[in-house]
């Protein structure tokens, strides 16, 4: 039977056991973390320096790397899964280099203080939930308006009208004026009649055709025949998929950076 244990903590190991015990966890993908003053450099599509301070390093299963300040929820240097590591000991300091292939991209941090490392083999099934606020609802449709319908062009968004705020305001691929109303739960009656005094409100200001779209994940019923009744239109949004274009968009905006 293996002596490896689930979970192998040291305190203050020297660049010596660092170097052994990083080396033996990447051979079995476990994660690591590792606290101590590092630096970093990064080489690819562009180059940056980390100066020397306090932080954590995170190398996951997976093969992705974190570099985190004690300070702040996001990494201040990071590379995604599918890395390949080198390690060794360099003047007085053990360094780890992440590469990735395509692009290529190199991330290497030095240690020269080591006072916490940590190889783990962690088991996670759990299902994770994510859900949009309707101000996400509404920041998805701008970004990517085919969520409501293909040629459909936002021009502005919390519009000023009599009755309220109109969420999304564009036109559709007919050229014809779209007041969109967001719902991130089960829309009811309401829901629809504000939409219908937006649409009323734009009437006679605006010398076109004004489509009303109630956007939701779902109506209660009897909303559909008063939808019908008052001439405007329902599409289904999950906001689950709202959240997750957001969340895909904000990933490119970080890996663009770096």
């Amino acid at each position: 039977m293996s002596s490896w244990k689930p979970v192998l903590v040291l305190k203050m190991p020297t660049k010596e056991k660092t170097l052994e015990t990083v080396r033996s966890a990447l051979s079995r993908r476990r994660m690591i973390i590792i606290a101590g003053n590092c630096w970093a450099d990064y080489h690819g599509r562009a180059r940056s320096t980390l100066n020397p301070g306090e932080r954590i390093l995170i190398i996951k299963e997976d093969g992705s790397v974190l570099v985190h300040r004690p300070k702040g929820y996001e990494p201040v240097n990071w590379q995604p899964p599918g890395c390949i590591f080198h390690s060794g000991l360099r003047e007085d300091a053990f360094f780890i280099k992440a590469v990735r292939r395509k692009p290529r991209e190199t991330l290497q941090i030095f240690f020269d203080e080591i006072y916490f490392l940590a190889t783990m083999s962690l088991m996670d099934e759990g299902e994770f939930s994510l859900y949009a606020s309707e101000e996400d609802m509404q920041e998805a449709i701008m970004i990517q308006p085919s969520l409501v319908e293909d040629g459909l062009q936002p021009i502005t968004y919390e519009k000023k009208v009599e009755p309220g705020f109109i969420d999304v305001y564009g036109i559709d691929k007919d050229g014809r004026m779209v007041v969109i109303e967001i719902k991130r739960r089960t829309a009811g009656k309401e829901a629809a009649l504000q939409l219908s005094r937006y649409v009323d409100s734009l009437k006679s200001t605006v010398n076109r055709e004004i489509r009303g779209i109630l956007v939701a994940p779902k109506i209660a019923k009897g909303v559909q025949k008063l939808l019908l009744t008052l001439g405007l239109e329902f599409k289904r949004l999950d906001p689950k998929k709202c959240a997750e274009i957001l969340e895909k968009r904000k990933a490119r905006s970080l890996e663009d950076f770096y």
